[in-house]
C-alpha cells in the first residue's frame, strides 16, 4: 500500500480555509486531520505556509490529436495542465478525424490511457448527419455530448433545425454548445471584408463576432433545453447581453441549464488587440471591457456557474498569417488557476470562490465520480500553491507544444509548487516526478 502525507497545510476547500494534514493510500483520500502519524508514509511533503487545493478541473481544451499533432498532443499539453494545476481536463471533438463515431472518440481514449499525465475525458461530437452515433454514447464514462451552434472545424458546425431539435429532446446527457450564429457571422465577415479587405486587423473580430451572434445562438440553445428539459451547459460566455439567459435561484446540482465563463474573457478586453493583434484571436471573440466586468459579477453571483480555459494552440508560425487566415485559439492551460489568484490578490475574487468555480463546480456540474473536492474517500486531486513565490511566464518555462503565450513578460504573485493526480506526486518545483498516466473519468449518471 503506498501512502503520502501532506503535513501543514493550509488546506481551500468547501468555503473554508483550515490547517491541516492529509493523508493519501492508494490514489485515496483516507484521512484530513491534524497531526496525522507519518508511520508508514512513502513520500512526505511538507506544505508549511503553502495552500493546498482540489485539482482543477478544465471542463474545455483542445489538445489536437490525433491529425494536428504539429500543434499540441495529448501528453504535451497535459504535462502543461499538471504544471499549472489543472488535474482534470475534458476535450473537445473537432480533432482529424473528428470525434464524431464511437470507433474515433475510442481511439482518443485510448490515446490518453497511455500517454496523459492529467485525467481525462473526451466528449463526443455531434453533426448534422450522426445522431444515432451520438445517442449511442455512455454517460458513465463520457464527459459530455459537444455542439458546435456555430463555425468550427470540419464536419461540426450543427445548423440543421431539425438535429438540433432531436439531439436536445433525445439525448439523456449533458449538451455542451459553442454558441455563435453562423449567418450573423457570415454577414459581418462579407461587410468587413469589403470594406477592409488584407489591411483588416484582430481588432475586427469583435465586430465580425459580436454580442448579437452569440446573443441569438445562445438564446437558441436555451429555448431548445427548456422546451425539452435537456441538460444544456453553454460554453465561454462572452457577451454581458448573453446573461440574463442563466440564473442563479437553484443550487448548482439542481440546474437544468449551466454556463461556464472563460480565463480569457475575464483577463483580456478589446484594447489588448492594439498589442497582441491575433495572439488573442478567440472564438467567441474577446470583447469590449464592459464584458468583462459583466462577466466577472455574474460569477460572482452565479449566474455564471464554472471558469475554463477553452485551451487552444496553435503554432506560432500559423497565428502570425493575415487576420483572415489566422487561427482562433490561445493556449491558457498552464495558467489559468495562477490568473485567477491574481484575481484574488487584486480583491477581485475569494481563494474560497476561486476553488468552488474551478474545481467543485465542474465535479458537480458534469457528475464526475469522487473528484474535484478534499475528502475522505475521494480521489486525491491536489495543487500546492505558494501564495509568496512569483512566477514570470517566459518562453523558458511555457510547456505548451506551441511554445508561446499571450501572457508572456507577466508576472503572476504565485507558483504552484506540487501537483497531485490520482493520488500521484506527478510534479514537484518544476519537476514531473512520473510518467504515470492519469485516470478516466466517471461519472455518477445513470448509464
Amino acid at each position: 500500500m503506498s501512502k503520502l502525507l501532506i503535513r501543514n497545510a493550509r488546506l481551500v476547500n468547501e468555503g473554508q480555509i483550515i490547517e491541516t494534514d492529509i493523508l493519501i493510500e492508494d490514489g485515496f483520500i483516507s484521512q484530513i486531520k491534524s497531526n496525522i502519524s507519518d508511520a508508514g508514509s512513502s513520500q512526505i511533503i511538507d506544505a508549511r505556509g503553502k495552500y493546498l487545493l482540489p485539482g482543477v478541473i478544465d471542463d474545455q481544451v483542445h489538445f489536437r490529436e490525433p491529425g494536428l499533432i504539429h500543434k499540441a498532443t495529448i501528453r504535451s499539453e497535459a504535462r502543461a495542465a499538471i504544471a499549472g494545476g489543472v488535474t482534470s481536463f475534458m476535450e473537445m471533438p473537432n480533432t482529424v478525424p473528428n470525434a464524431l463515431t464511437q470507433e474515433f472518440l475510442a481511439q482518443k481514449y485510448d490515446i490518453a490511457a497511455n500517454t496523459s499525465l492529467a485525467n481525462y475525458s473526451f466528449f463526443m461530437g455531434a453533426s448534422n448527419d450522426n445522431l444515432d452515433e451520438v445517442l449511442r454514447t455512455n454517460p458513465a464514462n463520457v464527459c459530455g455530448i459537444k455542439v458546435f451552434m456555430g463555425s468550427s472545424t470540419g464536419n461540426m458546425l450543427v445548423d440543421n433545425e431539425q438535429v438540433l431539435d432531436g439531439l436536445f429532446r433525445q439525448s439523456p446527457m449533458l449538451i455542451a454548445t459553442h454558441c455563435e450564429d453562423e449567418a450573423t457571422i457570415r454577414a459581418n465577415t462579407k461587410h468587413y471584408k469589403s470594406e477592409y479587405g488584407d489591411q483588416a486587423t484582430a481588432g475586427l473580430h469583435p465586430l465580425i463576432r459580436d454580442e448579437n451572434a452569440c446573443l441569438k445562438s445562445s438564446s437558441l440553445a436555451v429555448e431548445l433545453a427548456r422546451q425539452h428539459n435537456a441538460r444544456l451547459h453553454v460554453l465561454h460566455i462572452s457577451t454581458a447581453q448573453e446573461l440574463a439567459l442563466f440564473d442563479n435561484h437553484l443550487p448548482l446540482n439542481e440546474k437544468r441549464i449551466t454556463a461556464e465563463v472563460c480565463v480569457h474573457h475575464l483577463w483580456f478586453d478589446s484594447e489588448d488587440y492594439a498589442q497582441l493583434g491575433n495572439q488573442i484571436k478567440c472564438n467567441p471573440a474577446i470583447k469590449a471591457p464592459y464584458h468583462k466586468n459583466a462577466l466577472l459579477a455574474a460569477l460572482l453571483d452565479d449566474r455564471l456557474d464554472i471558469i475554463a480555459t477553452d485551451h487552444a494552440p496553435h503554432t506560432w508560425e500559423e497565428k502570425q498569417q493575415p487576420y483572415w487566415q489566422a487561427p482562433s485559439g490561445l493556449p491558457l492551460v498552464q495558467h489559468p488557476l495562477l490568473l485567477m489568484l491574481d484575481f484574488v490578490e487584486q480583491g477581485k475574487l475569494s481563494l474560497e470562490t476561486v476553488v468552488r468555480k474551478m474545481c467543485h463546480a465542474p465535479a458537480d456540474c458534469f457528475e464526475i465520480d469522487r473528484r474535484g473536492y478534499v475528502r475522505e474517500g475521494y480521489w486525491a486531486d491536489l495543487v500546492l500553491v505558494d501564495s509568496a513565490q512569483p512566477t514570470t511566464v517566459s518562453k523558458q518555462n511555457i510547456l505548451y507544444q506551441c511554445g508561446w503565450s499571450p501572457l508572456e513578460g507577466h508576472t503572476f504573485g504565485a507558483s504552484v509548487t506540487h501537483t497531485i493526480v490520482s493520488g500521484k506526486l506527478v510534479y514537484e518545483n518544476g519537476q514531473f516526478m512520473t510518467d504515470q498516466s492519469g485516470e478516466r473519468l466517471l461519472f455518477t449518471r445513470k448509464a
